[in-house]
């Protein structure tokens, strides 16, 4: 995998009533290693109507995955297979604390890309809110037939 990556994450929430609530698709240009068996992806955000980015880093290897953000908005969340974590999400309108119930992680390795699949459940300042799903594709940028239609 080449360093320079196309990373597309996609995110499934369903309600408590196991209705899907639509799905956010994001899809940035970003930095991929691979360091001591873990693989990590640097990467920028833009959030609509402000002027700071916000700095993430993917870091993941069998059974956990990390994300950390820093900037417009800072947390570390850990998802660990069958495990859950507590953390504090600072937004520029408070903290949340969330709580991440993480059921599943799958990640398939390919020789352009890889995916990881991760399944857990989302609470906030510990009540259930829903049951989550990401995918995070992660593809070489010079093989990749990604493109922009207009």
């Amino acid at each position: 995998m080449t360093q320079e990556v196309l990373l597309t994450l996609k995110g499934l929430q369903f309600d408590q009533k196991e209705e899907d609530d639509g799905q956010i698709e994001t899809v940035v240009v970003g930095d991929y290693y691979k360091r001591n068996g873990r693989h990590y992806v640097i990467y920028e955000e833009v959030t609509e109507g402000f002027a700071q980015a916000t700095k993430n880093r993917l870091k993941f290897s069998e059974h956990m995955l990390e994300l950390s953000r820093s900037g417009l908005v800072n947390v570390h969340m850990i998802f660990q297979e069958n495990k859950k974590n507590l953390t504090n999400y600072n937004t520029p309108f408070g903290q949340i604390l969330i709580g991440i119930d993480t059921k599943k992680i799958r990640i398939e390795e390919g020789q352009d890309n890889i995916v990881v699949d991760v399944d857990y459940a989302l609470d906030i300042n510990y009540e259930f809110l829903s049951d989550c799903h990401i995918t995070i594709n992660i593809a070489s940028k010079e093989s990749s037939s990604f493109s922009l239609n207009s």
